[in-house]
């Protein structure tokens, strides 16, 4: 049987036997979602984009929260896990640490993972777990017909929110860059080579990787995106993140500010040594952290790609050297020892 390694070696996942197409990994479970959702196009994009993973089916589990993309899981055939609201990572934390044999992906929404599940996914993020989690977010609550989300924008007029929402939205990105995450990146639900791309970076990368994926909810939140798919308007917004190369469009350029800081300027004014070269790499977040804040306060120019690709330990990895370390001073432990150590008491 032959095995990819993750990391340095610690999670072994057995790679399939024969060669998977895009059908294998569909399910027989109807796909209900909403006439036009994008769920649509994430799901065949994953489920065209798997088979070349190579690896085998039951190697592979997708865990999500509750929401409307959290139905995922029934439409791959392949292991998963429907489980309760916002807790997806914390689950997926759990499956990737005991089971290093196998591929974890989290589906979430915006309101799944940056609501109730915030401290799960911060958390997940800051420990470096082994796993991929794709976040869906329209910037509304579908599933609960279409109340505001944590990314809906100020002043949405929802049904929880007649008169504007109040609140000043996370933004996801940002939000991962600050709690220190390995690999962060962003891309859209109807572009499938940007989001065949950008899996494909994520599933290699070793920790947690972040895909933030602007979905829309064409019942609730219709053309939440349209000018990112606009052919008019999306060449002139969209700003392609791409390492080594300027970051520019073909009317803007990302370059360095009086301040210290970065700032968009009309292509012209500048000259190619001026453009900022986009480097994924970087230890330090902080200008990754610049670039996720450029989407504000309205699509007026939005950087889509990886924002940031760098090699930390996994949580895994640092686990492992630990277990190593605890037998090589004596073997492995007790269980009943640990559990009657330091102050007990018997009752009766």
């Amino acid at each position: 049987m032959s095995e990819i390694q993750n990391g340095r070696g610690l999670s072994l996942v057995p790679k399939s036997d024969v060669k998977l197409g895009m059908k294998d990994f569909k399910s027989d479970q109807e796909v209900r979602w909403c006439p036009g959702c994008g769920d649509y196009a994430i799901l065949a994009a994953v489920q065209s984009f798997v088979p070349e993973l190579g690896l085998r089916r039951e190697n592979m589990v997708f865990v999500s929260g509750i929401g409307c993309s959290s139905r995922f899981p029934y439409y791959m055939d392949t292991y998963g896990f429907h489980s309760i609201h916002g807790r997806a990572p914390a689950i997926a934390t759990g499956l990737a640490a005991s089971r290093p044999d196998l591929s974890v992906w989290v589906i979430t929404g915006d309101g799944d993972s940056l609501s109730i599940g915030g401290n799960h996914l911060i958390h997940a993020l800051r420990r470096n777990i082994n796993l991929n989690i794709l976040l869906f977010n329209n910037r509304i609550y579908g599933l609960t017909k279409g109340q505001y989300s944590p990314t809906s924008e100020v002043g949405k007029i929802t049904k929880s929110t007649p008169m504007g929402s109040l609140d000043k939205p996370f933004n996801p990105i940002s939000l991962a860059i600050g709690a220190e995450a390995s690999f962060v990146a962003r891309t859209i639900d109807s572009d499938r080579k940007h989001l065949h791309s950008v899996l494909r970076e994520a599933a290699e990368h070793k920790g947690t990787s972040l895909v933030e994926i602007y979905q829309n909810c064409n019942i609730f939140n219709d053309g939440a995106f349209d000018q990112l798919k606009d052919p008019g308007q999306r060449d002139a917004i969209t700003l392609r993140l791409e390492h080594g190369q300027p970051i520019a469009s073909a009317t803007k350029a990302v370059r360095r500010g009086a301040d210290g800081g970065i700032e968009v300027v009309p292509r012209s004014e500048v000259s190619e040594e001026e453009i900022l070269v986009h480097d994924v790499r970087r230890p330090d977040p902080s200008l990754a952290f610049a670039l996720s804040r450029l989407d504000e306060p309205a699509f007026e120019h939005v950087p889509i790609g990886i924002f940031r690709s760098v090699d930390r330990p996994s949580y895994e990895e640092l686990m492992t050297e630990q277990l190593d370390e605890a037998i090589g001073k004596g073997g492995p432990g007790d269980l009943d020892d640990l559990l009657l150590a330091g102050d007990t008491w018997r009752i009766g």
